[in-house]
Order: C-alpha cells, then sequence, then structure tokens
C-alpha cells in the first residue's frame, strides 16, 4: 500500500494524474506527455480504410475548402433585395490594408455623386491615407513621450512598440482625419504603387518610429524635459514627412474642381478652387453635420455584456482624436437600427470576421457553404461568445452596409455590403449575406443618432467601461 501511494505521489508530480484507486506503474492513465502508449492510441484514430485514404489524397492536392463545398446548398440563390441604397461603384483597396478608409469614403463620396449631379466620382483614399500615417506617426511618439517614466518592458510600453503604424483602421480615423483634413477627388492626388502595396513602405516607417522611440526615452533618461522632447518630436516628424511625400506624393492645400452643378452653392459657377476642408463640407455632409457627434458605433459582442459601453485605449488615429467608444447591444437591436437606416437610403460603415464561411468564387457568406464537418470527421460547435473568448474570430474587415430583404414580418433573410476588392471579386464585387451568417460574424456598425431609439442613446450618458488598446477584439480593420 504504501508502494502504491508513493507511485501515485511520483506520478503526480511528475505531472500524471491517476486515479488513488488503482495505480499500477505498467497502466497508462491520464497523460500530460505524449507517451509511446498514447501515441499509440493515437495512431489508431486513423484505420487507412480506402474512404479514408482517398479524402486524405484528394484534400492534400486539392485543400479543404474546395473539398468542403456543401453541393446541397450550391443551388442558385435569390439575390433580389426589399431595401436597397443606390450603390455607388466599386473600388479596389489592392493589396493594401485600407478597408477602413475605403468604407468611409464610400459613403462620403455617395454623397458628394448626389449633390455634384455625377455617376463617376471618387475621393482620394491616397490623401487622407497620407495624413492618417502622419497623425498615428504623432500618436506613436507623443505615447512613447508620456510613457516615458515607465518601464520598456511595461505592458503599455511594450505594446507602444509592438505596433507603432499599421494601414489599418475604424471609422474614428476616417471621420476624425477628414474633419481635420478634408477630402479631394481621386483625380486630385491618385493612387500610387506605394499606397496599393504599402506592407514594404510600411515596414521601413515602423523600424524608424521605433529608433526615434528609442532615442526620445533616452533623452528623457538624460534628464531633457517634457518640452523639449516634444520638439524632438517634430524634428523626428519632419523625417517622417518627407518618407511619407516620397512614397504617396505631395497632399494639395487647394484645387481647382471644375464642372460644377448649376445647383452649385457658389452662384453657378463653372469652376471653383477648393481647399480640401472646403470641399468637405460643401459636398461631403450636411450643413452642422458631425461625424463623430451625429454618429453612434453599436457592436454586437456577446463574451461582454450587453447594455454598456466600452472605451478601448489608444484605438484611434489622431492624438486628439476620438477612441473607438461604442455601445454593446443584442444581435437584435442592432439589425432594428441597420434596417431602419437602409430604409432612409442611408449606407452604413459595417465590419465582420469577413474570411469565415465565405465563399469567395460568388461572394456569398453563408453558414452552410462548406461542410467542415462531414469532411474532417469531426464537429465545430463553439458559438458566437466562445469564438471571442479564444480568439477564434473578431472584426476583420469593413465594408458598406447597402441592402437588406426583408420576409413577410419584416424580418432580414439576408444583407447586401459593397466590397473594395476590386469588381471581379464575388458579387461584381458585392458580398450577400445570410441573416444567419449575419448574426454569428457581423461585429460592428455605425448608425447615424437619429436611427437609434432613446433606450440607446441613453446608454451613452454612462460612463465607458476602458478597455486596453491590446485587447484582441478590437484590432485594426483591414
Amino acid at each position: 500500500m504504501k508502494r502504491t501511494t508513493l507511485c501515485a505521489l511520483l506520478l503526480a508530480v511528475a505531472g500524471v494524474q491517476c486515479s488513488m484507486f488503482d495505480v499500477q506503474l505498467s497502466t497508462a492513465c491520464a497523460q500530460t506527455n505524449i507517451t509511446p502508449d498514447v501515441l499509440k492510441k493515437l495512431e489508431g484514430s486513423y484505420t487507412a480504410t480506402p474512404a479514408e485514404k482517398a479524402l486524405r489524397n484528394a484534400i492534400s492536392n486539392v485543400g479543404l475548402q474546395k473539398m468542403a463545398i456543401n453541393q446541397e446548398n450550391a443551388g442558385a440563390k435569390n439575390l433580389d433585395f426589399s431595401i436597397e441604397v443606390k450603390n455607388t461603384g466599386i473600388t479596389d483597396q489592392k493589396s493594401s490594408g485600407r478597408c477602413w478608409l475605403f468604407t468611409g469614403l464610400n459613403i462620403l463620396r455617395g454623397r458628394a455623386m448626389k449633390k455634384l449631379g455625377t455617376k463617376n466620382f471618387v475621393l482620394s483614399q491616397g490623401y487622407l491615407f497620407f495624413y492618417d500615417q502622419l497623425e498615428k506617426s504623432n500618436l506613436f511618439l507623443q505615447g512613447i513621450i508620456d510613457t516615458r517614466k515607465e518601464a520598456i518592458d511595461s505592458e503599455m510600453v511594450r505594446w507602444l512598440f509592438q505596433h507603432p503604424l499599421s494601414d489599418g483602421g475604424t471609422y474614428t480615423g476616417v471621420a476624425d482625419l477628414a474633419t481635420k483634413y478634408g477630402v479631394v477627388p481621386a483625380d486630385i492626388m491618385p493612387e500610387t504603387y506605394v499606397s496599393n502595396s504599402t506592407s514594404e513602405f510600411c515596414g521601413h516607417l515602423k523600424r524608424k518610429l521605433r529608433e526615434f522611440g528609442i532615442t526620445l526615452r533616452e533623452k528623457s533618461e538624460a534628464g531633457m524635459s517634457e518640452k523639449q522632447l516634444e520638439a524632438l518630436k517634430v524634428e523626428q516628424l519632419q523625417t517622417v514627412y518627407k518618407m511619407l511625400v516620397m512614397a504617396y506624393g505631395v497632399p494639395p492645400k487647394t484645387f481647382t474642381w471644375k464642372d460644377l452643378p448649376q445647383s452649385s452653392p457658389f452662384k453657378g459657377e463653372l469652376e471653383r478652387v477648393f481647399s480640401p476642408l472646403d470641399f468637405f463640407k460643401t459636398y461631403c455632409i450636411s450643413e452642422g453635420e458631425d461625424l463623430n457627434k451625429d454618429y453612434v458605433m453599436l457592436m454586437n459582442d456577446p463574451s461582454r455584456p450587453f447594455g454598456k459601453v466600452y472605451e478601448i485605449d489608444y484605438d484611434r488615429h489622431v492624438y486628439d482624436g476620438h477612441n473607438w467608444l461604442y455601445v454593446n447591444l443584442p444581435i437584435e437591436e442592432l439589425e432594428s437600427i441597420a434596417i431602419a437606416s437602409l430604409k432612409d437610403s442611408s449606407q452604413i460603415y459595417f465590419s465582420c470576421d469577413v474570411g469565415k464561411c465565405l465563399d469567395r468564387n460568388t461572394g456569398i457568406a453563408d453558414l452552410k457553404n462548406f461542410d467542415y464537418d462531414s469532411l474532417l470527421g469531426t464537429t465545430f460547435g463553439m458559438n458566437k461568445k466562445q469564438r471571442i473568448q479564444t480568439f477564434d474570430s473578431g472584426s476583420t474587415h469593413a465594408m458598406t452596409l447597402m441592402a437588406v430583404d426583408l420576409d413577410g414580418e419584416g424580418k432580414p433573410t439576408k444583407w447586401k455590403v459593397e466590397n473594395s476588392w476590386g469588381s471581379a471579386s464575388g458579387a461584381n464585387g458585392y458580398i450577400i449575406m445570410t441573416d444567419e451568417w449575419f448574426r454569428e460574424y457581423m461585429f460592428r456598425i455605425v448608425a447615424n443618432r437619429r436611427y437609434c431609439p432613446a433606450s440607446v442613446l441613453d446608454l451613452l450618458k454612462q460612463k465607458p467601461i476602458r478597455l486596453p488598446a491590446w485587447d484582441p477584439m478590437f484590432s485594426e480593420e483591414d
């Protein structure tokens, strides 16, 4: 008895858990390690039947997704929508992470097209992206100054150096940047090779920012005052500005725009010199409209309590701008607000986990598109809350929500978004989502306050719950 107890104790110390009622050294118990006995048991799970060998051969040569296509769900789909906002034309972000910018500017250009009376008009993504990268550089460097007293391995400082800058973003970036710098037509500041393929240049800029950040910390340790550090930061930003010019061009201070409509507020002028800010205020927003104050960011995150307001630290593009602040709502309430907006011909900034269950060839996002369960002989049963908690799902891509199809009872059956992957992608550049998919993988929308019930607006009066910048649910959309 003593020998058995001692063996059990030794096994427990070694990390092997055994029953105290039947301990035998030669018997395989629950293991922390993959022992030869455990490996033999695992190997027995593959029996190499002709069917299993055929599946293995097919998967290794064709790939999982093609093998998992669910033919029972591959029939023709009804692509009609009972409520659809007129589209503004498909754009292409190419090899960049600027979906947030394309989505925001697609909404703004829809307004400009209506006021200008044109069907062929695009706002310059390159112009606003230039200032996005400049502002993010300042955000990082000022963050280094603000945290100069913290240890370099503190969580905040470590996060800053890990994420000095990116080409991803959120709605608040569009709102803050357009409000501060205005917008210009695409012809005034066209795309460059670098803006269409951002990763290489971003890598060099991030490296330079990290170097500048280390310099700021070293100067602080040597006794440089906060004001002196901020003056040094401005000198560093001069280098950043020059680098951005080399990559994206010189952003215009003014430009001449011709062929103004007869309804122009400028007394029938056929052309006029605009500043980017004047153009934005004239053609992209209504008089007195505020892209921050007049809009509410809504989230469906079942891993956190509903009816609460959350703010994500450092989830902004401009140092003196707005963090991502949202109201967490049940999916039914969020859908109701989205429908109200679309009924009033108002497109919506929308983001989701786009890669899940999406057939990129047809542009249809449907939970039944692929049958991985049958293919792999197992099930994938996590719900939305569990997927968020285990980092399996989160918001990855922003698009423009433009249509919904309602059944006889007014319930949504499918949704449609204008994407920014070019017209050759998906359904001629659009993505169609079943409502079942929408509920599982949609995360964020931005709606005008007038479409939100008083109960939702009242929630904004509460003090936001502050979440750290490194919360994995709130990575930038790209």
